[in-house]
């Protein structure tokens, strides 16, 4: 039976609530005065949610900003010479000379000799600063970035960013030269724009770069050596053409260029062109080219301020060092 209070309800106010569960004793419970209050106007703004940050989500996975390829340790490696304290190097190179004649028992012509140079290079020493307050890595660490090791990554990158490059290009006022603009290199072999060719065309002016190569080693590099055909990515593509019996430029190179490999670096598009190159591996046992350096990197002491810190870092480089000049072979309008 429904309590008296509820049917009271409903008889008097017309007010039906039939799932209602009465929770009272009967001993205290009472007759319901309803408020006849009028309804007041709201004091605070009206709002329908919560504030918009509490909904927000920070991915803990950081997207990192994409950089150029560092290729230079790929193509010609690096090799530490000296050290930090060390300003130029130099590199004997010797000659052998001769000469012969008739032969006499109490001849004495004919004499062998030998010559030697020590041509030197220059080391560049460069550096990079990182600052972090305790302030702005707690703000940082807000949004989920570890801002003092973020700056660590970052100093690394730029010193081995101008590695790579000094490896390519050297430093300019200095006897330190790169792999494309080294004085020692022979003249390019200047072509067609491998785009306006087919597969045939674009095997033939590498053809070019090769015969270049043979010609100025005098017998001493075979089509079998150990070698690398360096381009830009945007010129590599053109290794997919094919000729007119449906292969195409990648698969003539390792037929008969069984020990050759194709690399590619963004520094070969270069101010004068598309620059190719053809490079040997070693010719008699002696390695054409190298990069090097001094330091690859040297943290010096984090130094402690008020409510901060700094840190330098520091390397050096030699650029690329070709110890046999016409071991490579150069190709300009690629």
């Amino acid at each position: 039976m429904r309590h008296a209070d509820f049917r009271m309800l409903e008889s008097r106010y017309g007010i039906h609530i039939p799932m209602a569960v009465d929770y009272l004793n009967k001993e205290i419970s009472h007759d319901f005065e309803i408020a006849q209050d009028a309804q007041p106007s709201l004091v605070t703004v009206s709002n329908s949610g919560i504030p918009a940050f509490l909904a927000n989500y920070i991915d803990p996975e950081l997207i990192r900003v994409l950089v150029t390829p560092m290729k230079a340790e790929e193509i010609i490696g690096y090799v530490k010479k000296g050290d930090w304290t060390t300003l130029t190097t130099q590199f004997p190179v010797v000659e052998s000379t001769g000469e012969v004649s008739s032969y006499g028992d109490h001849s004495e012509n004919g004499s062998s000799g030998t010559n030697f140079n020590y041509p030197s290079r220059q080391s560049y020493h460069f550096q990079t600063v990182t600052q972090w307050g305790e302030r702005e890595m707690d703000m940082a660490g807000l949004g989920k970035i570890d801002y003092a090791a973020q700056l660590n990554v970052s100093s690394g990158l730029a010193l081995n960013k101008f590695m790579n490059r000094s490896m390519f290009f050297g430093i300019a006022g200095l006897q330190n030269y790169g792999l494309t603009n080294d004085p020692n290199l022979s003249t390019p072999v200047t072509g067609t724009a491998w785009s306006a060719l087919d597969g045939a065309g674009v095997y033939n002016e590498i053809l070019k770069i090769y015969n270049q190569l043979v010609t100025q080693t005098k017998g001493l590099v075979k089509r079998d050596a150990v070698m690398k055909l360096t381009m830009s990515p945007e010129i590599e593509v053109n290794l997919l053409k094919t000729n007119q019996y449906n292969v195409n430029v990648t698969d003539q190179l390792k037929k008969n260029f069984p020990n050759m490999t194709v690399e590619t670096a963004v520094e070969y598009n270069t101010a004068g062109g598309q620059l190719v190159q053809l490079i040997v591996e070693s010719i008699d046992n002696q390695k054409v080219v190298y990069g090097s350096f001094t330091e690859k990197l040297r943290a010096h002491p984090i130094i402690q301020m008020l409510s901060s810190w700094k840190q330098k870092k520091s390397a050096g480089t030699w650029g690329a060092i070709i110890r046999i000049p016409i071991g490579i072979a150069q190709y300009l309008g690629a």
